[in-house]
């Protein structure tokens, strides 16, 4: 045994059940993840709320979708590990992960000359076994990922000559087309108009309470985030600054803390979220005792 094999048997052996914590078949355990010999994320702990939305946010290269990798099973940890029902992810065959977690990572790169229905298809590539072969139930599958992200009438075209934001549909119909219950989405409105936007972010809040779908997604615009997340995670510099209801998360001075932003936080008359209002150099004046 490894002595990172050590750490992960550890880390697993810490998680002990807490009648009074909320269930989460997702968890990071004091995990540290890099890239070489760069640390980005350094024992970082953070449970993943079963049947709600997370939402993790922060300023560029803080480590919020190095820290979605490594709970997707693309990174690695240096040590720590992220647990899936339990048990060490990278413990656990690709298989059983994709067929129990979807993932849309950051610029997914499409087959050449893929067209959008056969990639769309690739989404139930976990499903099939050395004597299944494609099935009404597959069909079925694809046919509803690509209705549910409007992509129906793209089947046909190929992937690669299609726009940013279609593309980018697309590929959210392949991860739906997976048909897991746990669903990670990096920046997955980047590309999207504003209408996209909102029609993706809530497509993805009907498939959890439809559903029961776990949603993590890491998302740039902190306004969206505060409107659609049960559940959010600010992140600075490796490490989680606050968590919790967006209510509790969202404040002047953590927006300051975090982002480094003067700003008010206002009610948002449409959602009754946080909303924030930046304040610039150029209207500070006007709103003097803004935090920084």
């Amino acid at each position: 045994m490894t002595a990172l094999d050590d750490q992960i048997s550890t880390a697993g052996a810490a998680q002990t059940p807490d009648p009074a914590t909320p269930p989460a078949r997702l968890v990071a355990d004091r995990v540290s993840l890099g890239y070489g010999e760069r640390v980005v994320v350094s024992e970082l702990s953070v449970r993943v709320p079963d049947d709600q939305v997370t939402v993790i946010v922060g300023p560029n290269a803080c480590g919020k979708s190095t820290l979605l990798r490594g709970m997707a099973r693309l990174l690695r940890p240096t040590g720590g590990a992220v647990l899936l029902d339990g048990e060490a992810i990278h413990r656990q065959s690709t298989r059983h992960v994709a067929r129990t977690l979807g993932l849309l990572p950051q610029n997914p790169v499409a087959p050449e000359g893929v067209t959008v229905v056969d990639l769309v298809g690739r989404g139930r590539h976990p499903h099939q076994g050395a004597f299944r072969r494609w099935s009404q139930e597959d069909e079925s599958a694809v046919a509803e990922a690509l209705e549910l992200t409007g992509t129906g009438e793209l089947a046909d075209r190929v992937v690669d000559e299609l726009s940013g934001g279609q593309r980018q549909r697309v590929w959210i119909a392949m991860a739906l087309a997976q048909g897991t219950d746990l669903l990670l989405l990096d920046e997955p409105t980047t590309y999207l108009d504003v209408a996209h936007q909102i029609e993706m972010l809530d497509l993805l809040a009907d498939l959890n309470r439809d559903r029961g779908t776990t949603v993590v997604m890491v998302l740039h615009d902190l306004n969206l985030s505060a409107r659609y997340a049960d559940h959010l995670v600010a992140m600075k510099s490796g490490e989680i600054v606050a968590e919790g209801a967006p209510a509790d998360v969202v404040t002047e001075e953590t927006v300051h803390a975090v982002f480094g932003l003067g700003n008010r936080v206002i009610t948002d008359p449409v959602s009754h979220t946080p909303l924030v209002v930046p304040v610039g150099r150029h209207h500070s004046q006007a709103h003097e005792g803004t935090p920084g």
